[in-house]
């Protein structure tokens, strides 16, 4: 089998960059990473990184649409496909595509279809985020209300159906029992909090029976006050995993860096919660029969509700470094080892180290994305597409 070897780059690895580095991938995997050649010039294919960067691909966990497709419209295999395909160009080589409050029959076609896919190994689909209906009516942003419940026995064995992909549910803790949260996470379900308004002691009965993540942590849920911490607080003293949305319209920059600062583990990890508008020249959209504006790389919802965001991967990574003070290592870390840790699979990819998956990018020293490569194939759609 001949290899593909990277050389004369920046290679960002766990313990930092390694300038100059050489990555050698044999298969789908990496097999070494090292700062000398080793590998043999007649049976491998070298590329020549002339000091770009070589990161991992980015895993975004939350994921509505892109392209100009929305999951919602046909959660079905091809749209999840179309989603990935127009999220690629942006360093994304790994999502979860995300079902806003579906009616129960819904979801059980997302959650197959998905299933369908990760069973035949297609690449760039990790599993399925169910985002609702087991939300808290009052912290809904546009979620449609006629669609939120009380969790069912009937949901839960929907929820549990699958056998090859992941399933990741968003909910309210005040909307289900405590042991049916226990029940999800023991089939395995990664269940997140959000849209709530659950007290920082109903938050922590939830994080004990198995919770492991918060959904855009910040929105759709209860400030922070000193007699009265909530959600926040308890997702920050916590050891789960973090999704924010690092745009500077969701939450202030000041906010995220406090949170990176409170959260001793830095398991804060980015996701777009993105639109069709990603990859796609449009400037509305609908949401279960919502028309959506989009303008100036904001959604709204002709009420004036955050509806989502206009947001890729490599501009979530460039706003943690210049909003939030970050360099490029911990930056990539928020957006590849952080989600693959929450989703259970940093062995086996999110991170360049020998034995981990070969989902690569090739990014220039202005962060424009040049080459992107998944189980060690180029994507040959993805040269050059980012904007530098």
């Amino acid at each position: 089998m001949r290899s593909l070897v990277f050389v004369n780059g920046r290679i960002v690895t766990p313990s930092g960059i390694l300038d100059h580095g050489c990555v050698e991938v044999c298969g789908n995997l990496v097999a070494g990473v090292s700062n000398s050649i080793a590998a043999d010039r007649s049976n491998g294919d070298f590329i020549d990184l002339g000091g770009d960067y070589l990161l991992p691909g980015f895993v975004d966990v939350q994921v509505n649409g892109g392209g100009g497709l929305l999951f919602n419209d046909d959660p079905s295999a091809a749209t999840a496909i179309g989603i990935a395909k127009a999220h690629r160009p942006f360093g994304t080589t790994s999502l979860l595509p995300t079902l806003i409050s579906g009616d129960l029959e819904k979801i059980e076609h997302a959650i197959r279809a998905i299933d369908g896919v990760v069973r035949r190994k297609m690449p760039g689909i990790a599993g399925v985020h169910i985002e609702g209906p087991f939300l808290n009516v009052e912290k809904r942003g546009v979620h449609d209300k006629r669609k939120l419940r009380q969790l069912s026995n009937k949901a839960m064995r929907i929820l549990t159906s699958a056998e090859h992909a992941q399933v990741v549910l968003t909910l309210a803790p005040e909307r289900a029992r405590l042991d049916q949260i226990a029940e999800l996470v023991e089939s395995g379900v990664k269940v997140c909090i959000g849209h709530t308004n659950a007290t920082f002691e109903e938050t922590r009965g939830a994080l004990e029976a198995g919770v492991s993540g918060f959904t855009h942590l910040f929105n759709a849920m209860p400030a922070m006050q000193s007699r009265n911490p909530g959600v926040i607080a308890a997702a920050l003293e916590s050891s789960a995993c973090c999704g924010v949305i690092v745009d500077g319209k969701h939450v202030h920059p000041a906010m995220l860096r406090l949170a990176l600062r409170a959260k001793s583990d830095r398991k804060l990890m980015l996701v777009t919660d993105a639109m069709p508008v990603v990859g796609a020249d449009i400037d509305h959209f609908y949401l279960n029969k919502q028309r959506i504006n989009v303008a100036d790389g904001v959604c709204l919802s002709e009420s004036g509700t955050l509806a989502g965001a206009a947001l890729s991967m490599i501009e979530a990574v460039k706003n943690a470094m210049t909003m939030l003070d970050l360099s490029i290592e911990e930056a990539s870390v928020m957006a590849s080892r952080v989600p693959c840790s929450f989703l259970g699979i940093a062995d086996r990819t999110g991170s360049i180290a020998p034995g981990r998956r070969a989902d690569l990018l090739r990014i220039s020293p202005k962060f424009a994305i040049r080459q992107v490569w998944i189980d060690g194939v180029e994507q040959r759609d993805c040269r050059e597409s980012s904007p530098a």
